[in-house]
């Protein structure tokens, strides 16, 4: 009925020859909310929403709706993109958008409501179906969360990403024997670089060595160009086998993957990395040089050239770094680091913040941001900083990887991954400072 109304109202003033101004109605629209009037409300959106937008009506639309949910006008953002909707029924991004506006303001139930329908107008879109099966795990509901992403797989037979998807379902919810026969399955039928990586690190949290290095070396002949297999072989090597025999072993299998992958610069700092451990200070200065002229674009081996110079020249280093990788996050880490050593904390804060804005899935930087906190903050900016990392979901960083990967705690949340890295962090300033005594 009171859609009824207003469309007969909005027909009669254009009859009249009144102008209908979109802005005005649409305020009108918000205004109603504010009454509690949501019928109201969605109405003069349907009946005014489109007037005067002859092109570019998609991303006009979506503006209105993100600057109206700014306002805290969710009815009527709602509202818009269920307009925009019965106009672009198939377009991914109006989905999403709906889809993310229901996680932030909706109930469990609109949210799961606006992802079924998108799958049925977009089955190809893989972010929808894992939007849906994540919400139905988080809620705790693991069948549901199962027969979603089977239903996916029947929708997109070879996507990567929902398999994997299923995977960590089964295995973070105890199930590791359903975990490996999915995983079986994707090396039967020729795998993917990924799904090789998961296997073996499914066996390594199982405990099983033997067959986690089995499939590495097995994942290392089929794609010999995937980095992280020859990192994980490296590690693997690392843990076993006596001190002699791990560094020969570890620094052949670096060769190695250096050679099929020689601008790789994650592999380059691992061996860096591995021959400062076993003290061979000059080698590691070699090895970050020949680096730096195969990867001369790599962030994170100029932040690690930083970081190794004597600590006067460090200013200088970092400046002339700063002109070559401005924006890089890891440059801006370890120039927020320097700043807090030199107690210049305003400064230090500042940058810090940077580079988790420039780089908010790096554990390290938020475990870093944290620490910093911790002894200069306040309980609100530690309360903050503690939030936005929560949220972020970090999954990289060195420190952050060798923690979360470890499998004692593998299923731990990130709040705990972030306070076991802060003590690794001191545990790291304190033996370099050993070092320099």
């Amino acid at each position: 009925m009171v859609g009824k109304v207003v469309e007969r109202g909005i027909r009669s003033l254009q009859k009249e020859g009144l102008d209908i101004d979109r802005d005005v109605w649409m305020k009108e629209a918000e205004a109603a909310e504010r009454a509690g009037s949501v019928l109201t409300c969605q109405a003069i959106i349907r009946n005014t929403i489109g007037v005067g937008v002859e092109e570019d009506r998609k991303r006009t639309w979506v503006a209105d709706a993100e600057e109206c949910k700014k306002r805290g006008s969710i009815e009527t953002a709602r509202a818009i993109y269920a307009h925009a909707l019965t106009v672009f029924l198939t377009k991914k991004s109006i989905w999403l958008k709906a889809a993310q506006l229901e996680k932030s303001h909706g109930t469990r139930e609109s949210l799961d409501s606006i992802l079924r329908k998108a799958v049925t107008y977009r089955p190809q879109v893989e972010v929808l179906w894992l939007m849906g099966a994540k919400e139905k795990w988080l809620a705790g509901e693991v069948p549901a969360a199962r027969a979603i992403l089977q239903e996916a797989y029947a929708a997109i037979p070879n996507s990567e990403d929902i398999w994997l998807a299923a995977v960590k379902l089964e295995f973070e919810n105890q199930e590791p024997e359903r975990a490996r026969l999915l995983l079986a399955k994707a090396r039967e039928r020729g795998g993917t670089e990924r799904e090789w990586m998961k296997s073996a690190i499914v066996e390594r949290e199982l405990g099983n060595s033997s067959e986690e290095r089995k499939l590495l070396e097995e994942g290392l002949k089929l794609f010999p160009s995937f980095f992280k297999l020859w990192l994980m072989l490296g590690q693997f090597n690392d843990r076993f086998g006596g001190e002699d025999e791990r560094t020969e072993q570890s620094s052949s299998c670096s060769h190695m993957g250096r050679k099929r992958n020689p601008r790789n610069p994650e592999l380059w700092l691992a061996a860096v990395r591995a021959e400062s451990r076993n003290g061979n200070k000059k080698e590691s200065e070699i090895l970050i040089a020949k680096a730096l002229q195969e990867c001369p674009e790599s962030g994170i081996l100029w932040a690690t050239s930083i970081e190794m110079v004597p600590r006067p020249q460090r200013k200088t280093k970092s400046a002339d770094t700063l002109k070559r990788c401005n924006n890089d996050p890891h440059v801006i880490a370890v120039v927020a680091k320097m700043f807090w050593h030199d107690r210049k904390l305003d400064k230090a804060r500042s940058w810090m913040n940077r580079a988790v804005n420039l780089a908010p899935g790096t554990g390290d930087f938020w475990a870093m941001y944290y620490r910093f906190e911790l002894q200069h903050g306040t309980d609100e900016t530690q309360r903050d900083v503690l939030k936005r990392c929560v949220a972020a979901e970090p999954k990289h960083g060195e420190r952050w990887q060798e923690i979360s990967k470890a499998v004692e705690n593998s299923h731990l949340p990130v709040e705990a991954i972030l306070k076991k890295a802060v003590t690794v962090l001191g545990k790291d300033e304190n033996a370099a400072h050993s070092c320099k005594k």
